[in-house]
């Protein structure tokens, strides 16, 4: 973004997710406790079938966040694959992240590494003898935030702890709401930053910076992107930038990111209203899944109100801002592709249309050669206000689409939440860590997250 900024004195203002997870405890008087008793029938729907295995916790998770609203969201894990096979999963707990190695078939293989001083879980690589994690340590600086750091482990012991954000490029990163990939040589990650001095003093946007495997700091990324950024999606590319997608609320909406130009000339994926985190959900927990194909194509999924109308904000100044007029009140499940990482699509496709059900949490993952996999939660009778939604949980969804948005299979609800990022390993098995909880969309989260002592290991292999 240039130094032409919005006349407005809006910020990102996140009072409603504050960090939960200092002095956390479990409570089981949590009011429109989310562990809810009613479960969710199955449908039938040939193969995806989830095998789940159990993992105990050396800590305590807390495995809720309170999103726009106070909407309740699953605390984001993060699931990732090895090059040989194995496995680790990044949570985070009071005394820091957590990263539990486990064995290819998802079972514990040894003692939790406990990351110390450091706050949530904005991204995970695994190496086989160790891991990378993007994540927020303690900063000094005029906001009082963390800074978002990068920080590698080797054989058990710290390798290297890069700061991402500090005082020479005039920034923080209160919440990192980030994703981290790796293509073998270097790492990209992709995150919310805080203006702390310069032109970008008091105001939201997004970094995206490289880091080579000994941890210096590469070339290339930008230092402002989208403004606010409401939603982040990384793809690593062999070379080249890495393919990245945000939700901006200034453009309101889904664009291919491309740095501090990014408000002006940002390829669209799809208009959205955004203003004031409207759309803070439309990826979990703002981050999404970005999939690339055999053939160079990508294709994402996002909880979408669509666009009635779509136009230039006559009130803002800059010319940049625009205002949207949403197409229905509950979100519903959207998949757009791009035919390379530079375009953006001609419109996104609607996969569901029921006007009274709201649909959270979708993601997507490849299944096997040609196909992907589709889940979101979808909550019925939904009352909704400023964007967010309350509703009766009916069941978490899993469905296969191809590379057209058509589906391939039945609806199938299963009991296994997807509640973060998902590994995929060589063979295409899919692998994902979640807490065995049913949930209840029922109330806002107003009080202390709920948490658990154990995290399940789903799989499905196509």
């Amino acid at each position: 973004m240039t130094s032409a900024r919005r006349t407005t004195t809006h910020r990102r203002v996140r009072a409603a997710r504050k960090p939960v997870i200092a002095g956390l405890a479990a409570t089981a008087a949590l009011v429109g406790a989310w562990y809810a008793t009613a479960g969710a029938a199955t449908t039938a729907a040939s193969g995806l079938t989830v095998g789940t295995t159990s993992v105990s916790l050396s800590a305590k998770f807390p495995y809720l966040s309170a999103g726009y609203n106070n909407t309740r969201e699953w605390t984001r894990t993060a699931t990732a694959v090895a090059p040989n096979g194995t496995l680790r999963v990044a949570w985070p707990a009071s005394d820091g992240v957590h990263v539990t190695p486990l064995t290819s078939a998802g079972k514990r293989s040894g003692a939790d590494t406990v990351v110390k001083g450091t706050k949530e879980v904005g991204g995970l690589v695994a190496h086989n003898n160790g891991f990378a994690l993007l994540t927020r340590v303690a900063d000094t600086n005029k906001w009082h935030d963390t800074a978002a750091a990068l920080v590698r482990y080797t054989n058990g012991k710290q390798t290297f702890r890069t700061k991402l954000t500090g005082t020479s490029s005039h920034d923080t990163s209160p919440t990192l709401d980030g994703q981290l990939t790796w293509n073998g040589s270097k790492y990209g990650a992709y995150f919310v930053v805080h203006g702390a001095g310069g032109f970008a003093d008091g105001h939201y946007g997004d970094k995206l910076s490289y880091v080579s495997a000994k941890g210096a700091k590469l070339s290339g990324g930008w230092g402002w992107g989208c403004s606010h950024n409401e939603g982040i999606a990384l793809h690593a590319e062999k070379s080249g930038a890495f393919t990245s997608l945000c939700f901006d609320d200034w453009r309101s909406g889904l664009f291919v990111s491309t740095g501090i130009a990014a408000p002006d000339v940002a390829p669209v994926v799809q208009r959205e209203q955004c203003w004031a985190g409207y759309c803070g959900g439309t990826f979990p927990s703002r981050t999404g899944d970005l999939v690339k194909s055999s053939t160079g194509r990508y294709a994402t999924a996002f909880a979408s109100r669509g666009a009635a109308s779509a136009k230039k904000n006559p009130a803002d100044s800059s010319g940049r801002g625009w205002t949207v007029t949403p197409k229905t009140s509950t979100h519903q499940v959207a998949v757009a592709f791009m035919k390379n990482r530079n375009s953006g699509p001609g419109k996104a496709i609607y996969l569901s249309s029921a006007k009274g059900t709201e649909h959270v949490n979708v993601h997507l993952a490849p299944y096997g050669k040609d196909r992907l996999l589709l889940s979101w939660e979808s909550l019925k009778n939904a009352k909704c206000k400023d964007g967010t939604c309350t509703g009766t949980f009916t069941g978490t969804h899993l469905r296969l689409i191809d590379w057209n948005g058509k589906f391939q299979s039945a609806d199938k609800v299963v009991s296994a939440r997807i509640t973060g990022d998902l590994a995929v390993s060589a063979n295409g098995t899919l692998t994902w860590a979640y807490v065995p909880m049913t949930p209840s969309y029922a109330s806002p989260l107003n009080g202390a997250s709920p948490t658990s002592k154990t995290l399940r290991i789903a799989r499905l292999t196509p």
